[in-house]
């Protein structure tokens, strides 16, 4: 416990609404009252004198009346009283009325009731005078000797703390409990004295752990914990130990307790680097995470097998395991799957790419059948892109893979089938050989696509691709399909004509007039209203879209007819075959313009694609060779320079991956051999246990940086004048969910201050856990209070604190000082993250939050100011570097952030450089946040705006 405080044991809870009684009436309570009314008195004394007070004339009157009593309560209250009572005057020596309650603390050591002992050993651990432990030393060593466990394991504890702070008093104390450690059979008592010898003499838990060695499987699961520390400790301190230990650790991981084997798993890869333990150890996480239900556990457990993939040497090992990995997708948390998911990906090699693929294409069919989920889709798409990363990297795997994610073209769920058509898209422009295959599998699935935006893209995959006559000529049949009909508009007002006069000779009951689409009555009765539903099912997918109004799928189709048929003319050489199919497109082009114009869509067609269909009617009618190059030839050189872009960012980030976890070793590198190493160069390694705890408290080691302003002093805040009678700083210290606010408090004045208590509101989601107790200030004197704040959400808050106390002797009211409001930033909640530019864009979409910050900034340079800005937002820009190069007068770019609550922040940044005003107009523009929640917008606006300018230090 090297960075904690003084411990506190005891926590009362203390309420503030009653007056304080005098010493009197307690006085009075204590000696007449009856056992009731000395409880509520004992307790009033015990909350005044943490208040600060000493009523010193009640010490004997508690002696005489209340310590005699057999009452457990009194005596439980006894004990807290004691623990916080002054013993000692005002020179250091021990009072002489302690004598008398030592006797007291002597004869409960011997009482009858276990809980009484018991309760009594805890006690002692709290004591700090010597004087008064030594007389107790029989009775305490005899209470190892006591029937019931609770007395002796607390007197184990007794023992360690009494030998800890008083060696003298009990020198013996480690052969002591080792010989009562060998004869007892409790599993509480054996953990505690074992623990003792631990920490007072490691020489002799080691000789008893060899002794027992092969009985540790048939212990408790809190010893088997104790001796894992052990062993870690020892082989930490020790290396030449680990020989002699490791066999323990393997054996532990066995043990039926999940803690247990998550700790020597834990300690097993610290102890050793060897392909066994790495693989036993992580063999060792995996059952765990499989087993254990609580999926905090399970991603925890998770971060564990990261962390070993992460070393280069430990990596290899792990890709044996990636099929045991796997199973771990059987749970049905998301976030576990994901994370599954990326490990597996980072661990895939050429010997274990089969063995994945044929898991995660049955994952994605399981999918299928499952009864929609909420996170299926999510799940699937998830399935589907590290399929998709698979292929990339291994691509003898594509084909196997295509025929199975293509079903999913046809799937209700659009961004899992926008995720397979990205990935068809690939790898049909990277594989020339499985070209062939994807366009017959897309022939096959695409009169089944429901979503708008798929079959757009489907189309336009088909009109690149098709190459052959047959190929060409299906695809003209499957739009034919797909279109219905032609031309639409008469067969439209045919068929509604057609379906009104059936429905006139049925019609039996009450009839009412309708006004159709174009404008007509219809008669309509009640035998045919089931009709017009039956109608739009038949009706062929293009043909819906259009009627519904999206003429955006008519551009995309006009392109892809264009393309096929300039190809087909290339094709073949007949002339009466190459008329007739540039006649079918250009009339499948000209019935859909005149739908657009007619009244029979739900939305008209818009100019543009009036205007690109135009285009494509005439490219048809003229054939120039430029058109044919520019339709058949530049389309897909643009996407191959996408696609090669895409590619070179990826291996970017892959290498600088690479570079930072190999180790690289200079030629004129000493090498450490550790039979040769130095003892006290071994314990370079920091102690994992402490690092824990000290992570634990919030008081985890950041690297402090090279500035000495991004010390500890910088997170001050004065919270009064120099000139008030009460001076008041604040250090806030964030850790996640939790604020500590550490206020040093001074008392100015030459006046004792009562009662002196820190009174705190809070604004936005921040909660106050506890109030912060009362204190007395002696003239001149200072003191620390602590209060702990929750937080629930990312968003500014703010704290407002107001300091009231007494004056002793002071007949006036209670005085108070009102600080400065301490502001929580949000800074310390969020975190760079990335997202793909669909997300981005699906988010955008989604957030109703948006918050708009108009520029206002001495930063002249563009890149410069984004730069800036990424740097006081703690945000991380999506845009590619590449796109973000050169210099051309304006920028936009996308930025993100997910806080530590998962919430996310989104950041459009559109600025410009007036050039007009000269080259040191400063950048103009604005920036615009959306997020979910109207805190997180509002505060990530204010962080932009407090921080546009640049200061100059």
């Amino acid at each position: 416990m090297t960075a904690a405080e003084n411990v506190c044991y005891t926590l009362i809870n203390v309420p503030m609404d009653s007056e304080p009684p005098s010493e009197i009436s307690l006085k009075n309570d204590l000696e007449k009252g009856d056992v009731k009314l000395k409880t509520e008195a004992l307790k009033k004394v015990i909350i005044m004198i943490l208040n600060g007070e000493k009523l010193p004339g009640l010490l004997m009157t508690i002696i005489r009346f209340v310590l005699p009593l057999q009452d457990h309560t009194i005596k439980k209250l006894l004990l807290v009283f004691w623990e916080i009572v002054p013993k000692t005057t005002p020179d250091g020596r021990l009072l002489q009325e302690m004598i008398l309650v030592c006797d007291a603390y002597r004869k409960d050591l011997q009482h009858p009731n276990e809980f009484i002992r018991g309760s009594t050993l805890r006690f002692l651990c709290k004591l700090k005078e010597a004087e008064l432990l030594e007389p107790l030393m029989p009775a305490i060593r005899a209470c190892l000797e006591h029937r019931h466990s609770y007395v002796r394991r607390n007197a184990v504890l007794a023992i360690y703390t009494i030998y800890r702070n008083f060696e003298h008093l009990i020198p013996d104390a480690p052969e002591l409990i080792h010989d009562f450690l060998v004869n007892e059979k409790d599993a509480s008592c054996k953990r505690n004295a074992f623990m003792m010898l631990i920490h007072a003499d490691q020489d002799r838990a080691l000789d008893y752990l060899s002794t027992c060695i092969d009985q540790v499987q048939t212990f408790g699961d809190i010893l088997q914990l104790v001796i894992v520390e052990l062993i870690y400790k020892v082989c930490h301190a020790n290396p030449s130990e680990r020989a002699r230990f490791i066999r323990c650790i393997y054996n532990l991981l066995q043990s039926s307790s999940p803690a247990v084997k998550y700790e020597a798993a834990g300690t097993l890869v610290t102890l050793s680097s060897a392909p066994t333990a790495i693989k036993a150890a992580a063999q060792c996480y995996i059952d765990l995470i499989i087993k254990e239900s609580d999926n905090n556990v399970k991603l925890i457990v998770l971060d564990r097998l990261i962390e070993l993939k992460e070393h280069p040497s430990h990596e290899r090992v792990l890709q044996d395991l990636v099929m045991d990995i796997l199973r771990v997708l059987s749970t049905p948390d998301l976030e576990v799957r994901k994370k599954t998911l990326q490990l597996a990906l980072d661990l895939v090699s050429s010997r274990n790419v089969e063995e994945l693929v044929i898991v995660l294409k049955k994952e994605v069919i399981k999918t299928n059948n499952v009864t929609e989920h909420e996170d299926t889709d999510k799940y699937r798409q998830l399935l589907v892109r590290t399929l998709h990363s698979c292929s990339v990297r291994f691509p003898d795997m594509a084909a196997n893979v295509i025929p199975v994610l293509m079903e999913f073209l046809s799937d209700n769920n659009e961004a899992a089938a926008a995720d397979v058509l990205e990935f068809v898209r690939e790898a049909i422009q990277r594989f020339d050989n499985l070209r062939p295959l994807i366009v017959e599998k897309m022939l096959e699935v695409f009169h089944s696509i429901k979503s708008v935006k798929i079959y757009r893209g489907a189309l336009w995959i088909l009109g690149e691709y098709c190459s052959t006559k047959e190929d060409i000529q299906s695809v003209m049949t499957e739009v034919r399909r797909s279109l219905g009909e032609i031309p639409i508009v008469e067969s439209e007002i045919k068929k509604e004509a057609g379906e009104l006069k059936p429905e006139e000779e049925v019609s039996v009951g009450p009839t009412q007039k309708l006004v159709t689409e174009m404008g007509t009555y219809a008669t309509q009765s009640a035998l045919s209203s089931s009709r017009p539903a039956k109608k739009e099912e038949d009706r062929p997918p293009l043909r819906g879209f259009l009627l519904d109004g999206d003429f955006f799928v008519a551009a995309s189709l006009a392109t892809t007819l264009t393309k096929i048929a300039l190809r087909y003319m290339s094709l073949v050489q007949e002339k009466k075959k190459q008329n007739s199919f540039n006649a079918e497109a250009m009339l499948l082009m000209a019935t859909i313009l005149h739908l657009g114009k007619s009244s029979l869509p739900k939305k008209p067609i818009t100019d543009d694609d009036v205007d690109r269909i135009s285009l494509c009617l005439k490219v048809l009618s003229e054939c120039s060779p430029l058109m044919n190059d520019i339709f058949n030839k530049e389309c897909r050189q643009s996407l191959s320079h996408m696609l090669s872009a895409k590619l070179e960012e990826e291996k970017l980030s892959q290498k600088k991956e690479s570079e930072k976890r190999n180790v690289t070793i200079q030629p004129d590198d000493p090498i450490s051999f550790m039979q040769l190493t130095a003892k006290n160069e071994m314990n370079s390694k920091e102690d994992q246990f402490q690092l824990s705890l000290l992570a634990a408290m919030g008081n985890t080691q950041r690297k402090e940086a090279a500035d000495p302003l991004a010390s500890k002093l910088n997170k001050v805040t004065q919270l009064t004048g120099f000139s008030d009678p009460v001076y008041a700083e604040a250090y806030v210290h964030v850790n996640q969910y939790d604020i500590v606010l550490d206020v040093l408090v001074v008392n100015q004045t030459s006046d004792t201050l009562q009662n002196c208590t820190l009174e705190l509101a809070t604004l936005g989601d921040l909660k106050l856990v506890e109030k912060p107790s009362p204190l007395t200030l002696a003239p001149h004197d200072f003191a620390n209070i602590k209060a702990n704040v929750k937080v629930a959400s990312t968003e500014n808050g703010i704290i407002f604190i107001i300091l009231v106390y007494d004056v002793s002797g002071a007949a006036s009211d209670r005085n108070c000082v009102v600080l400065s409001d301490i502001h929580i930033d949000i800074m310390d909640y969020i975190q760079p993250a990335s997202c793909t530019d669909a997300e981005f864009r699906q988010m955008w979409a989604e957030f109703e939050w948006e918050n708009k910050v108009s520029l206002n900034t001495n930063i002249i340079d563009l890149n410069e100011y984004l730069q800036h800005i990424l740097k006081s937002t703690n945000m991380k820009c999506l845009t590619p570097e590449k796109a973000l190069s050169g210099y051309c007068g304006f920028m936009a770019a996308n930025l993100y952030a997910r806080s530590i609550f998962g919430e996310d922040a989104l950041a459009n940044v559109s600025i410009e450089k007036p050039i007009h005003l000269g080259p040191e107009a400063p950048v103009t523009g604005h920036i615009r946040i959306r997020a979910k929640s109207q805190g997180m917008a509002l505060s990530l606006g204010d962080k932009i705006n407090l921080s546009q300018k640049k200061t100059s230090l």
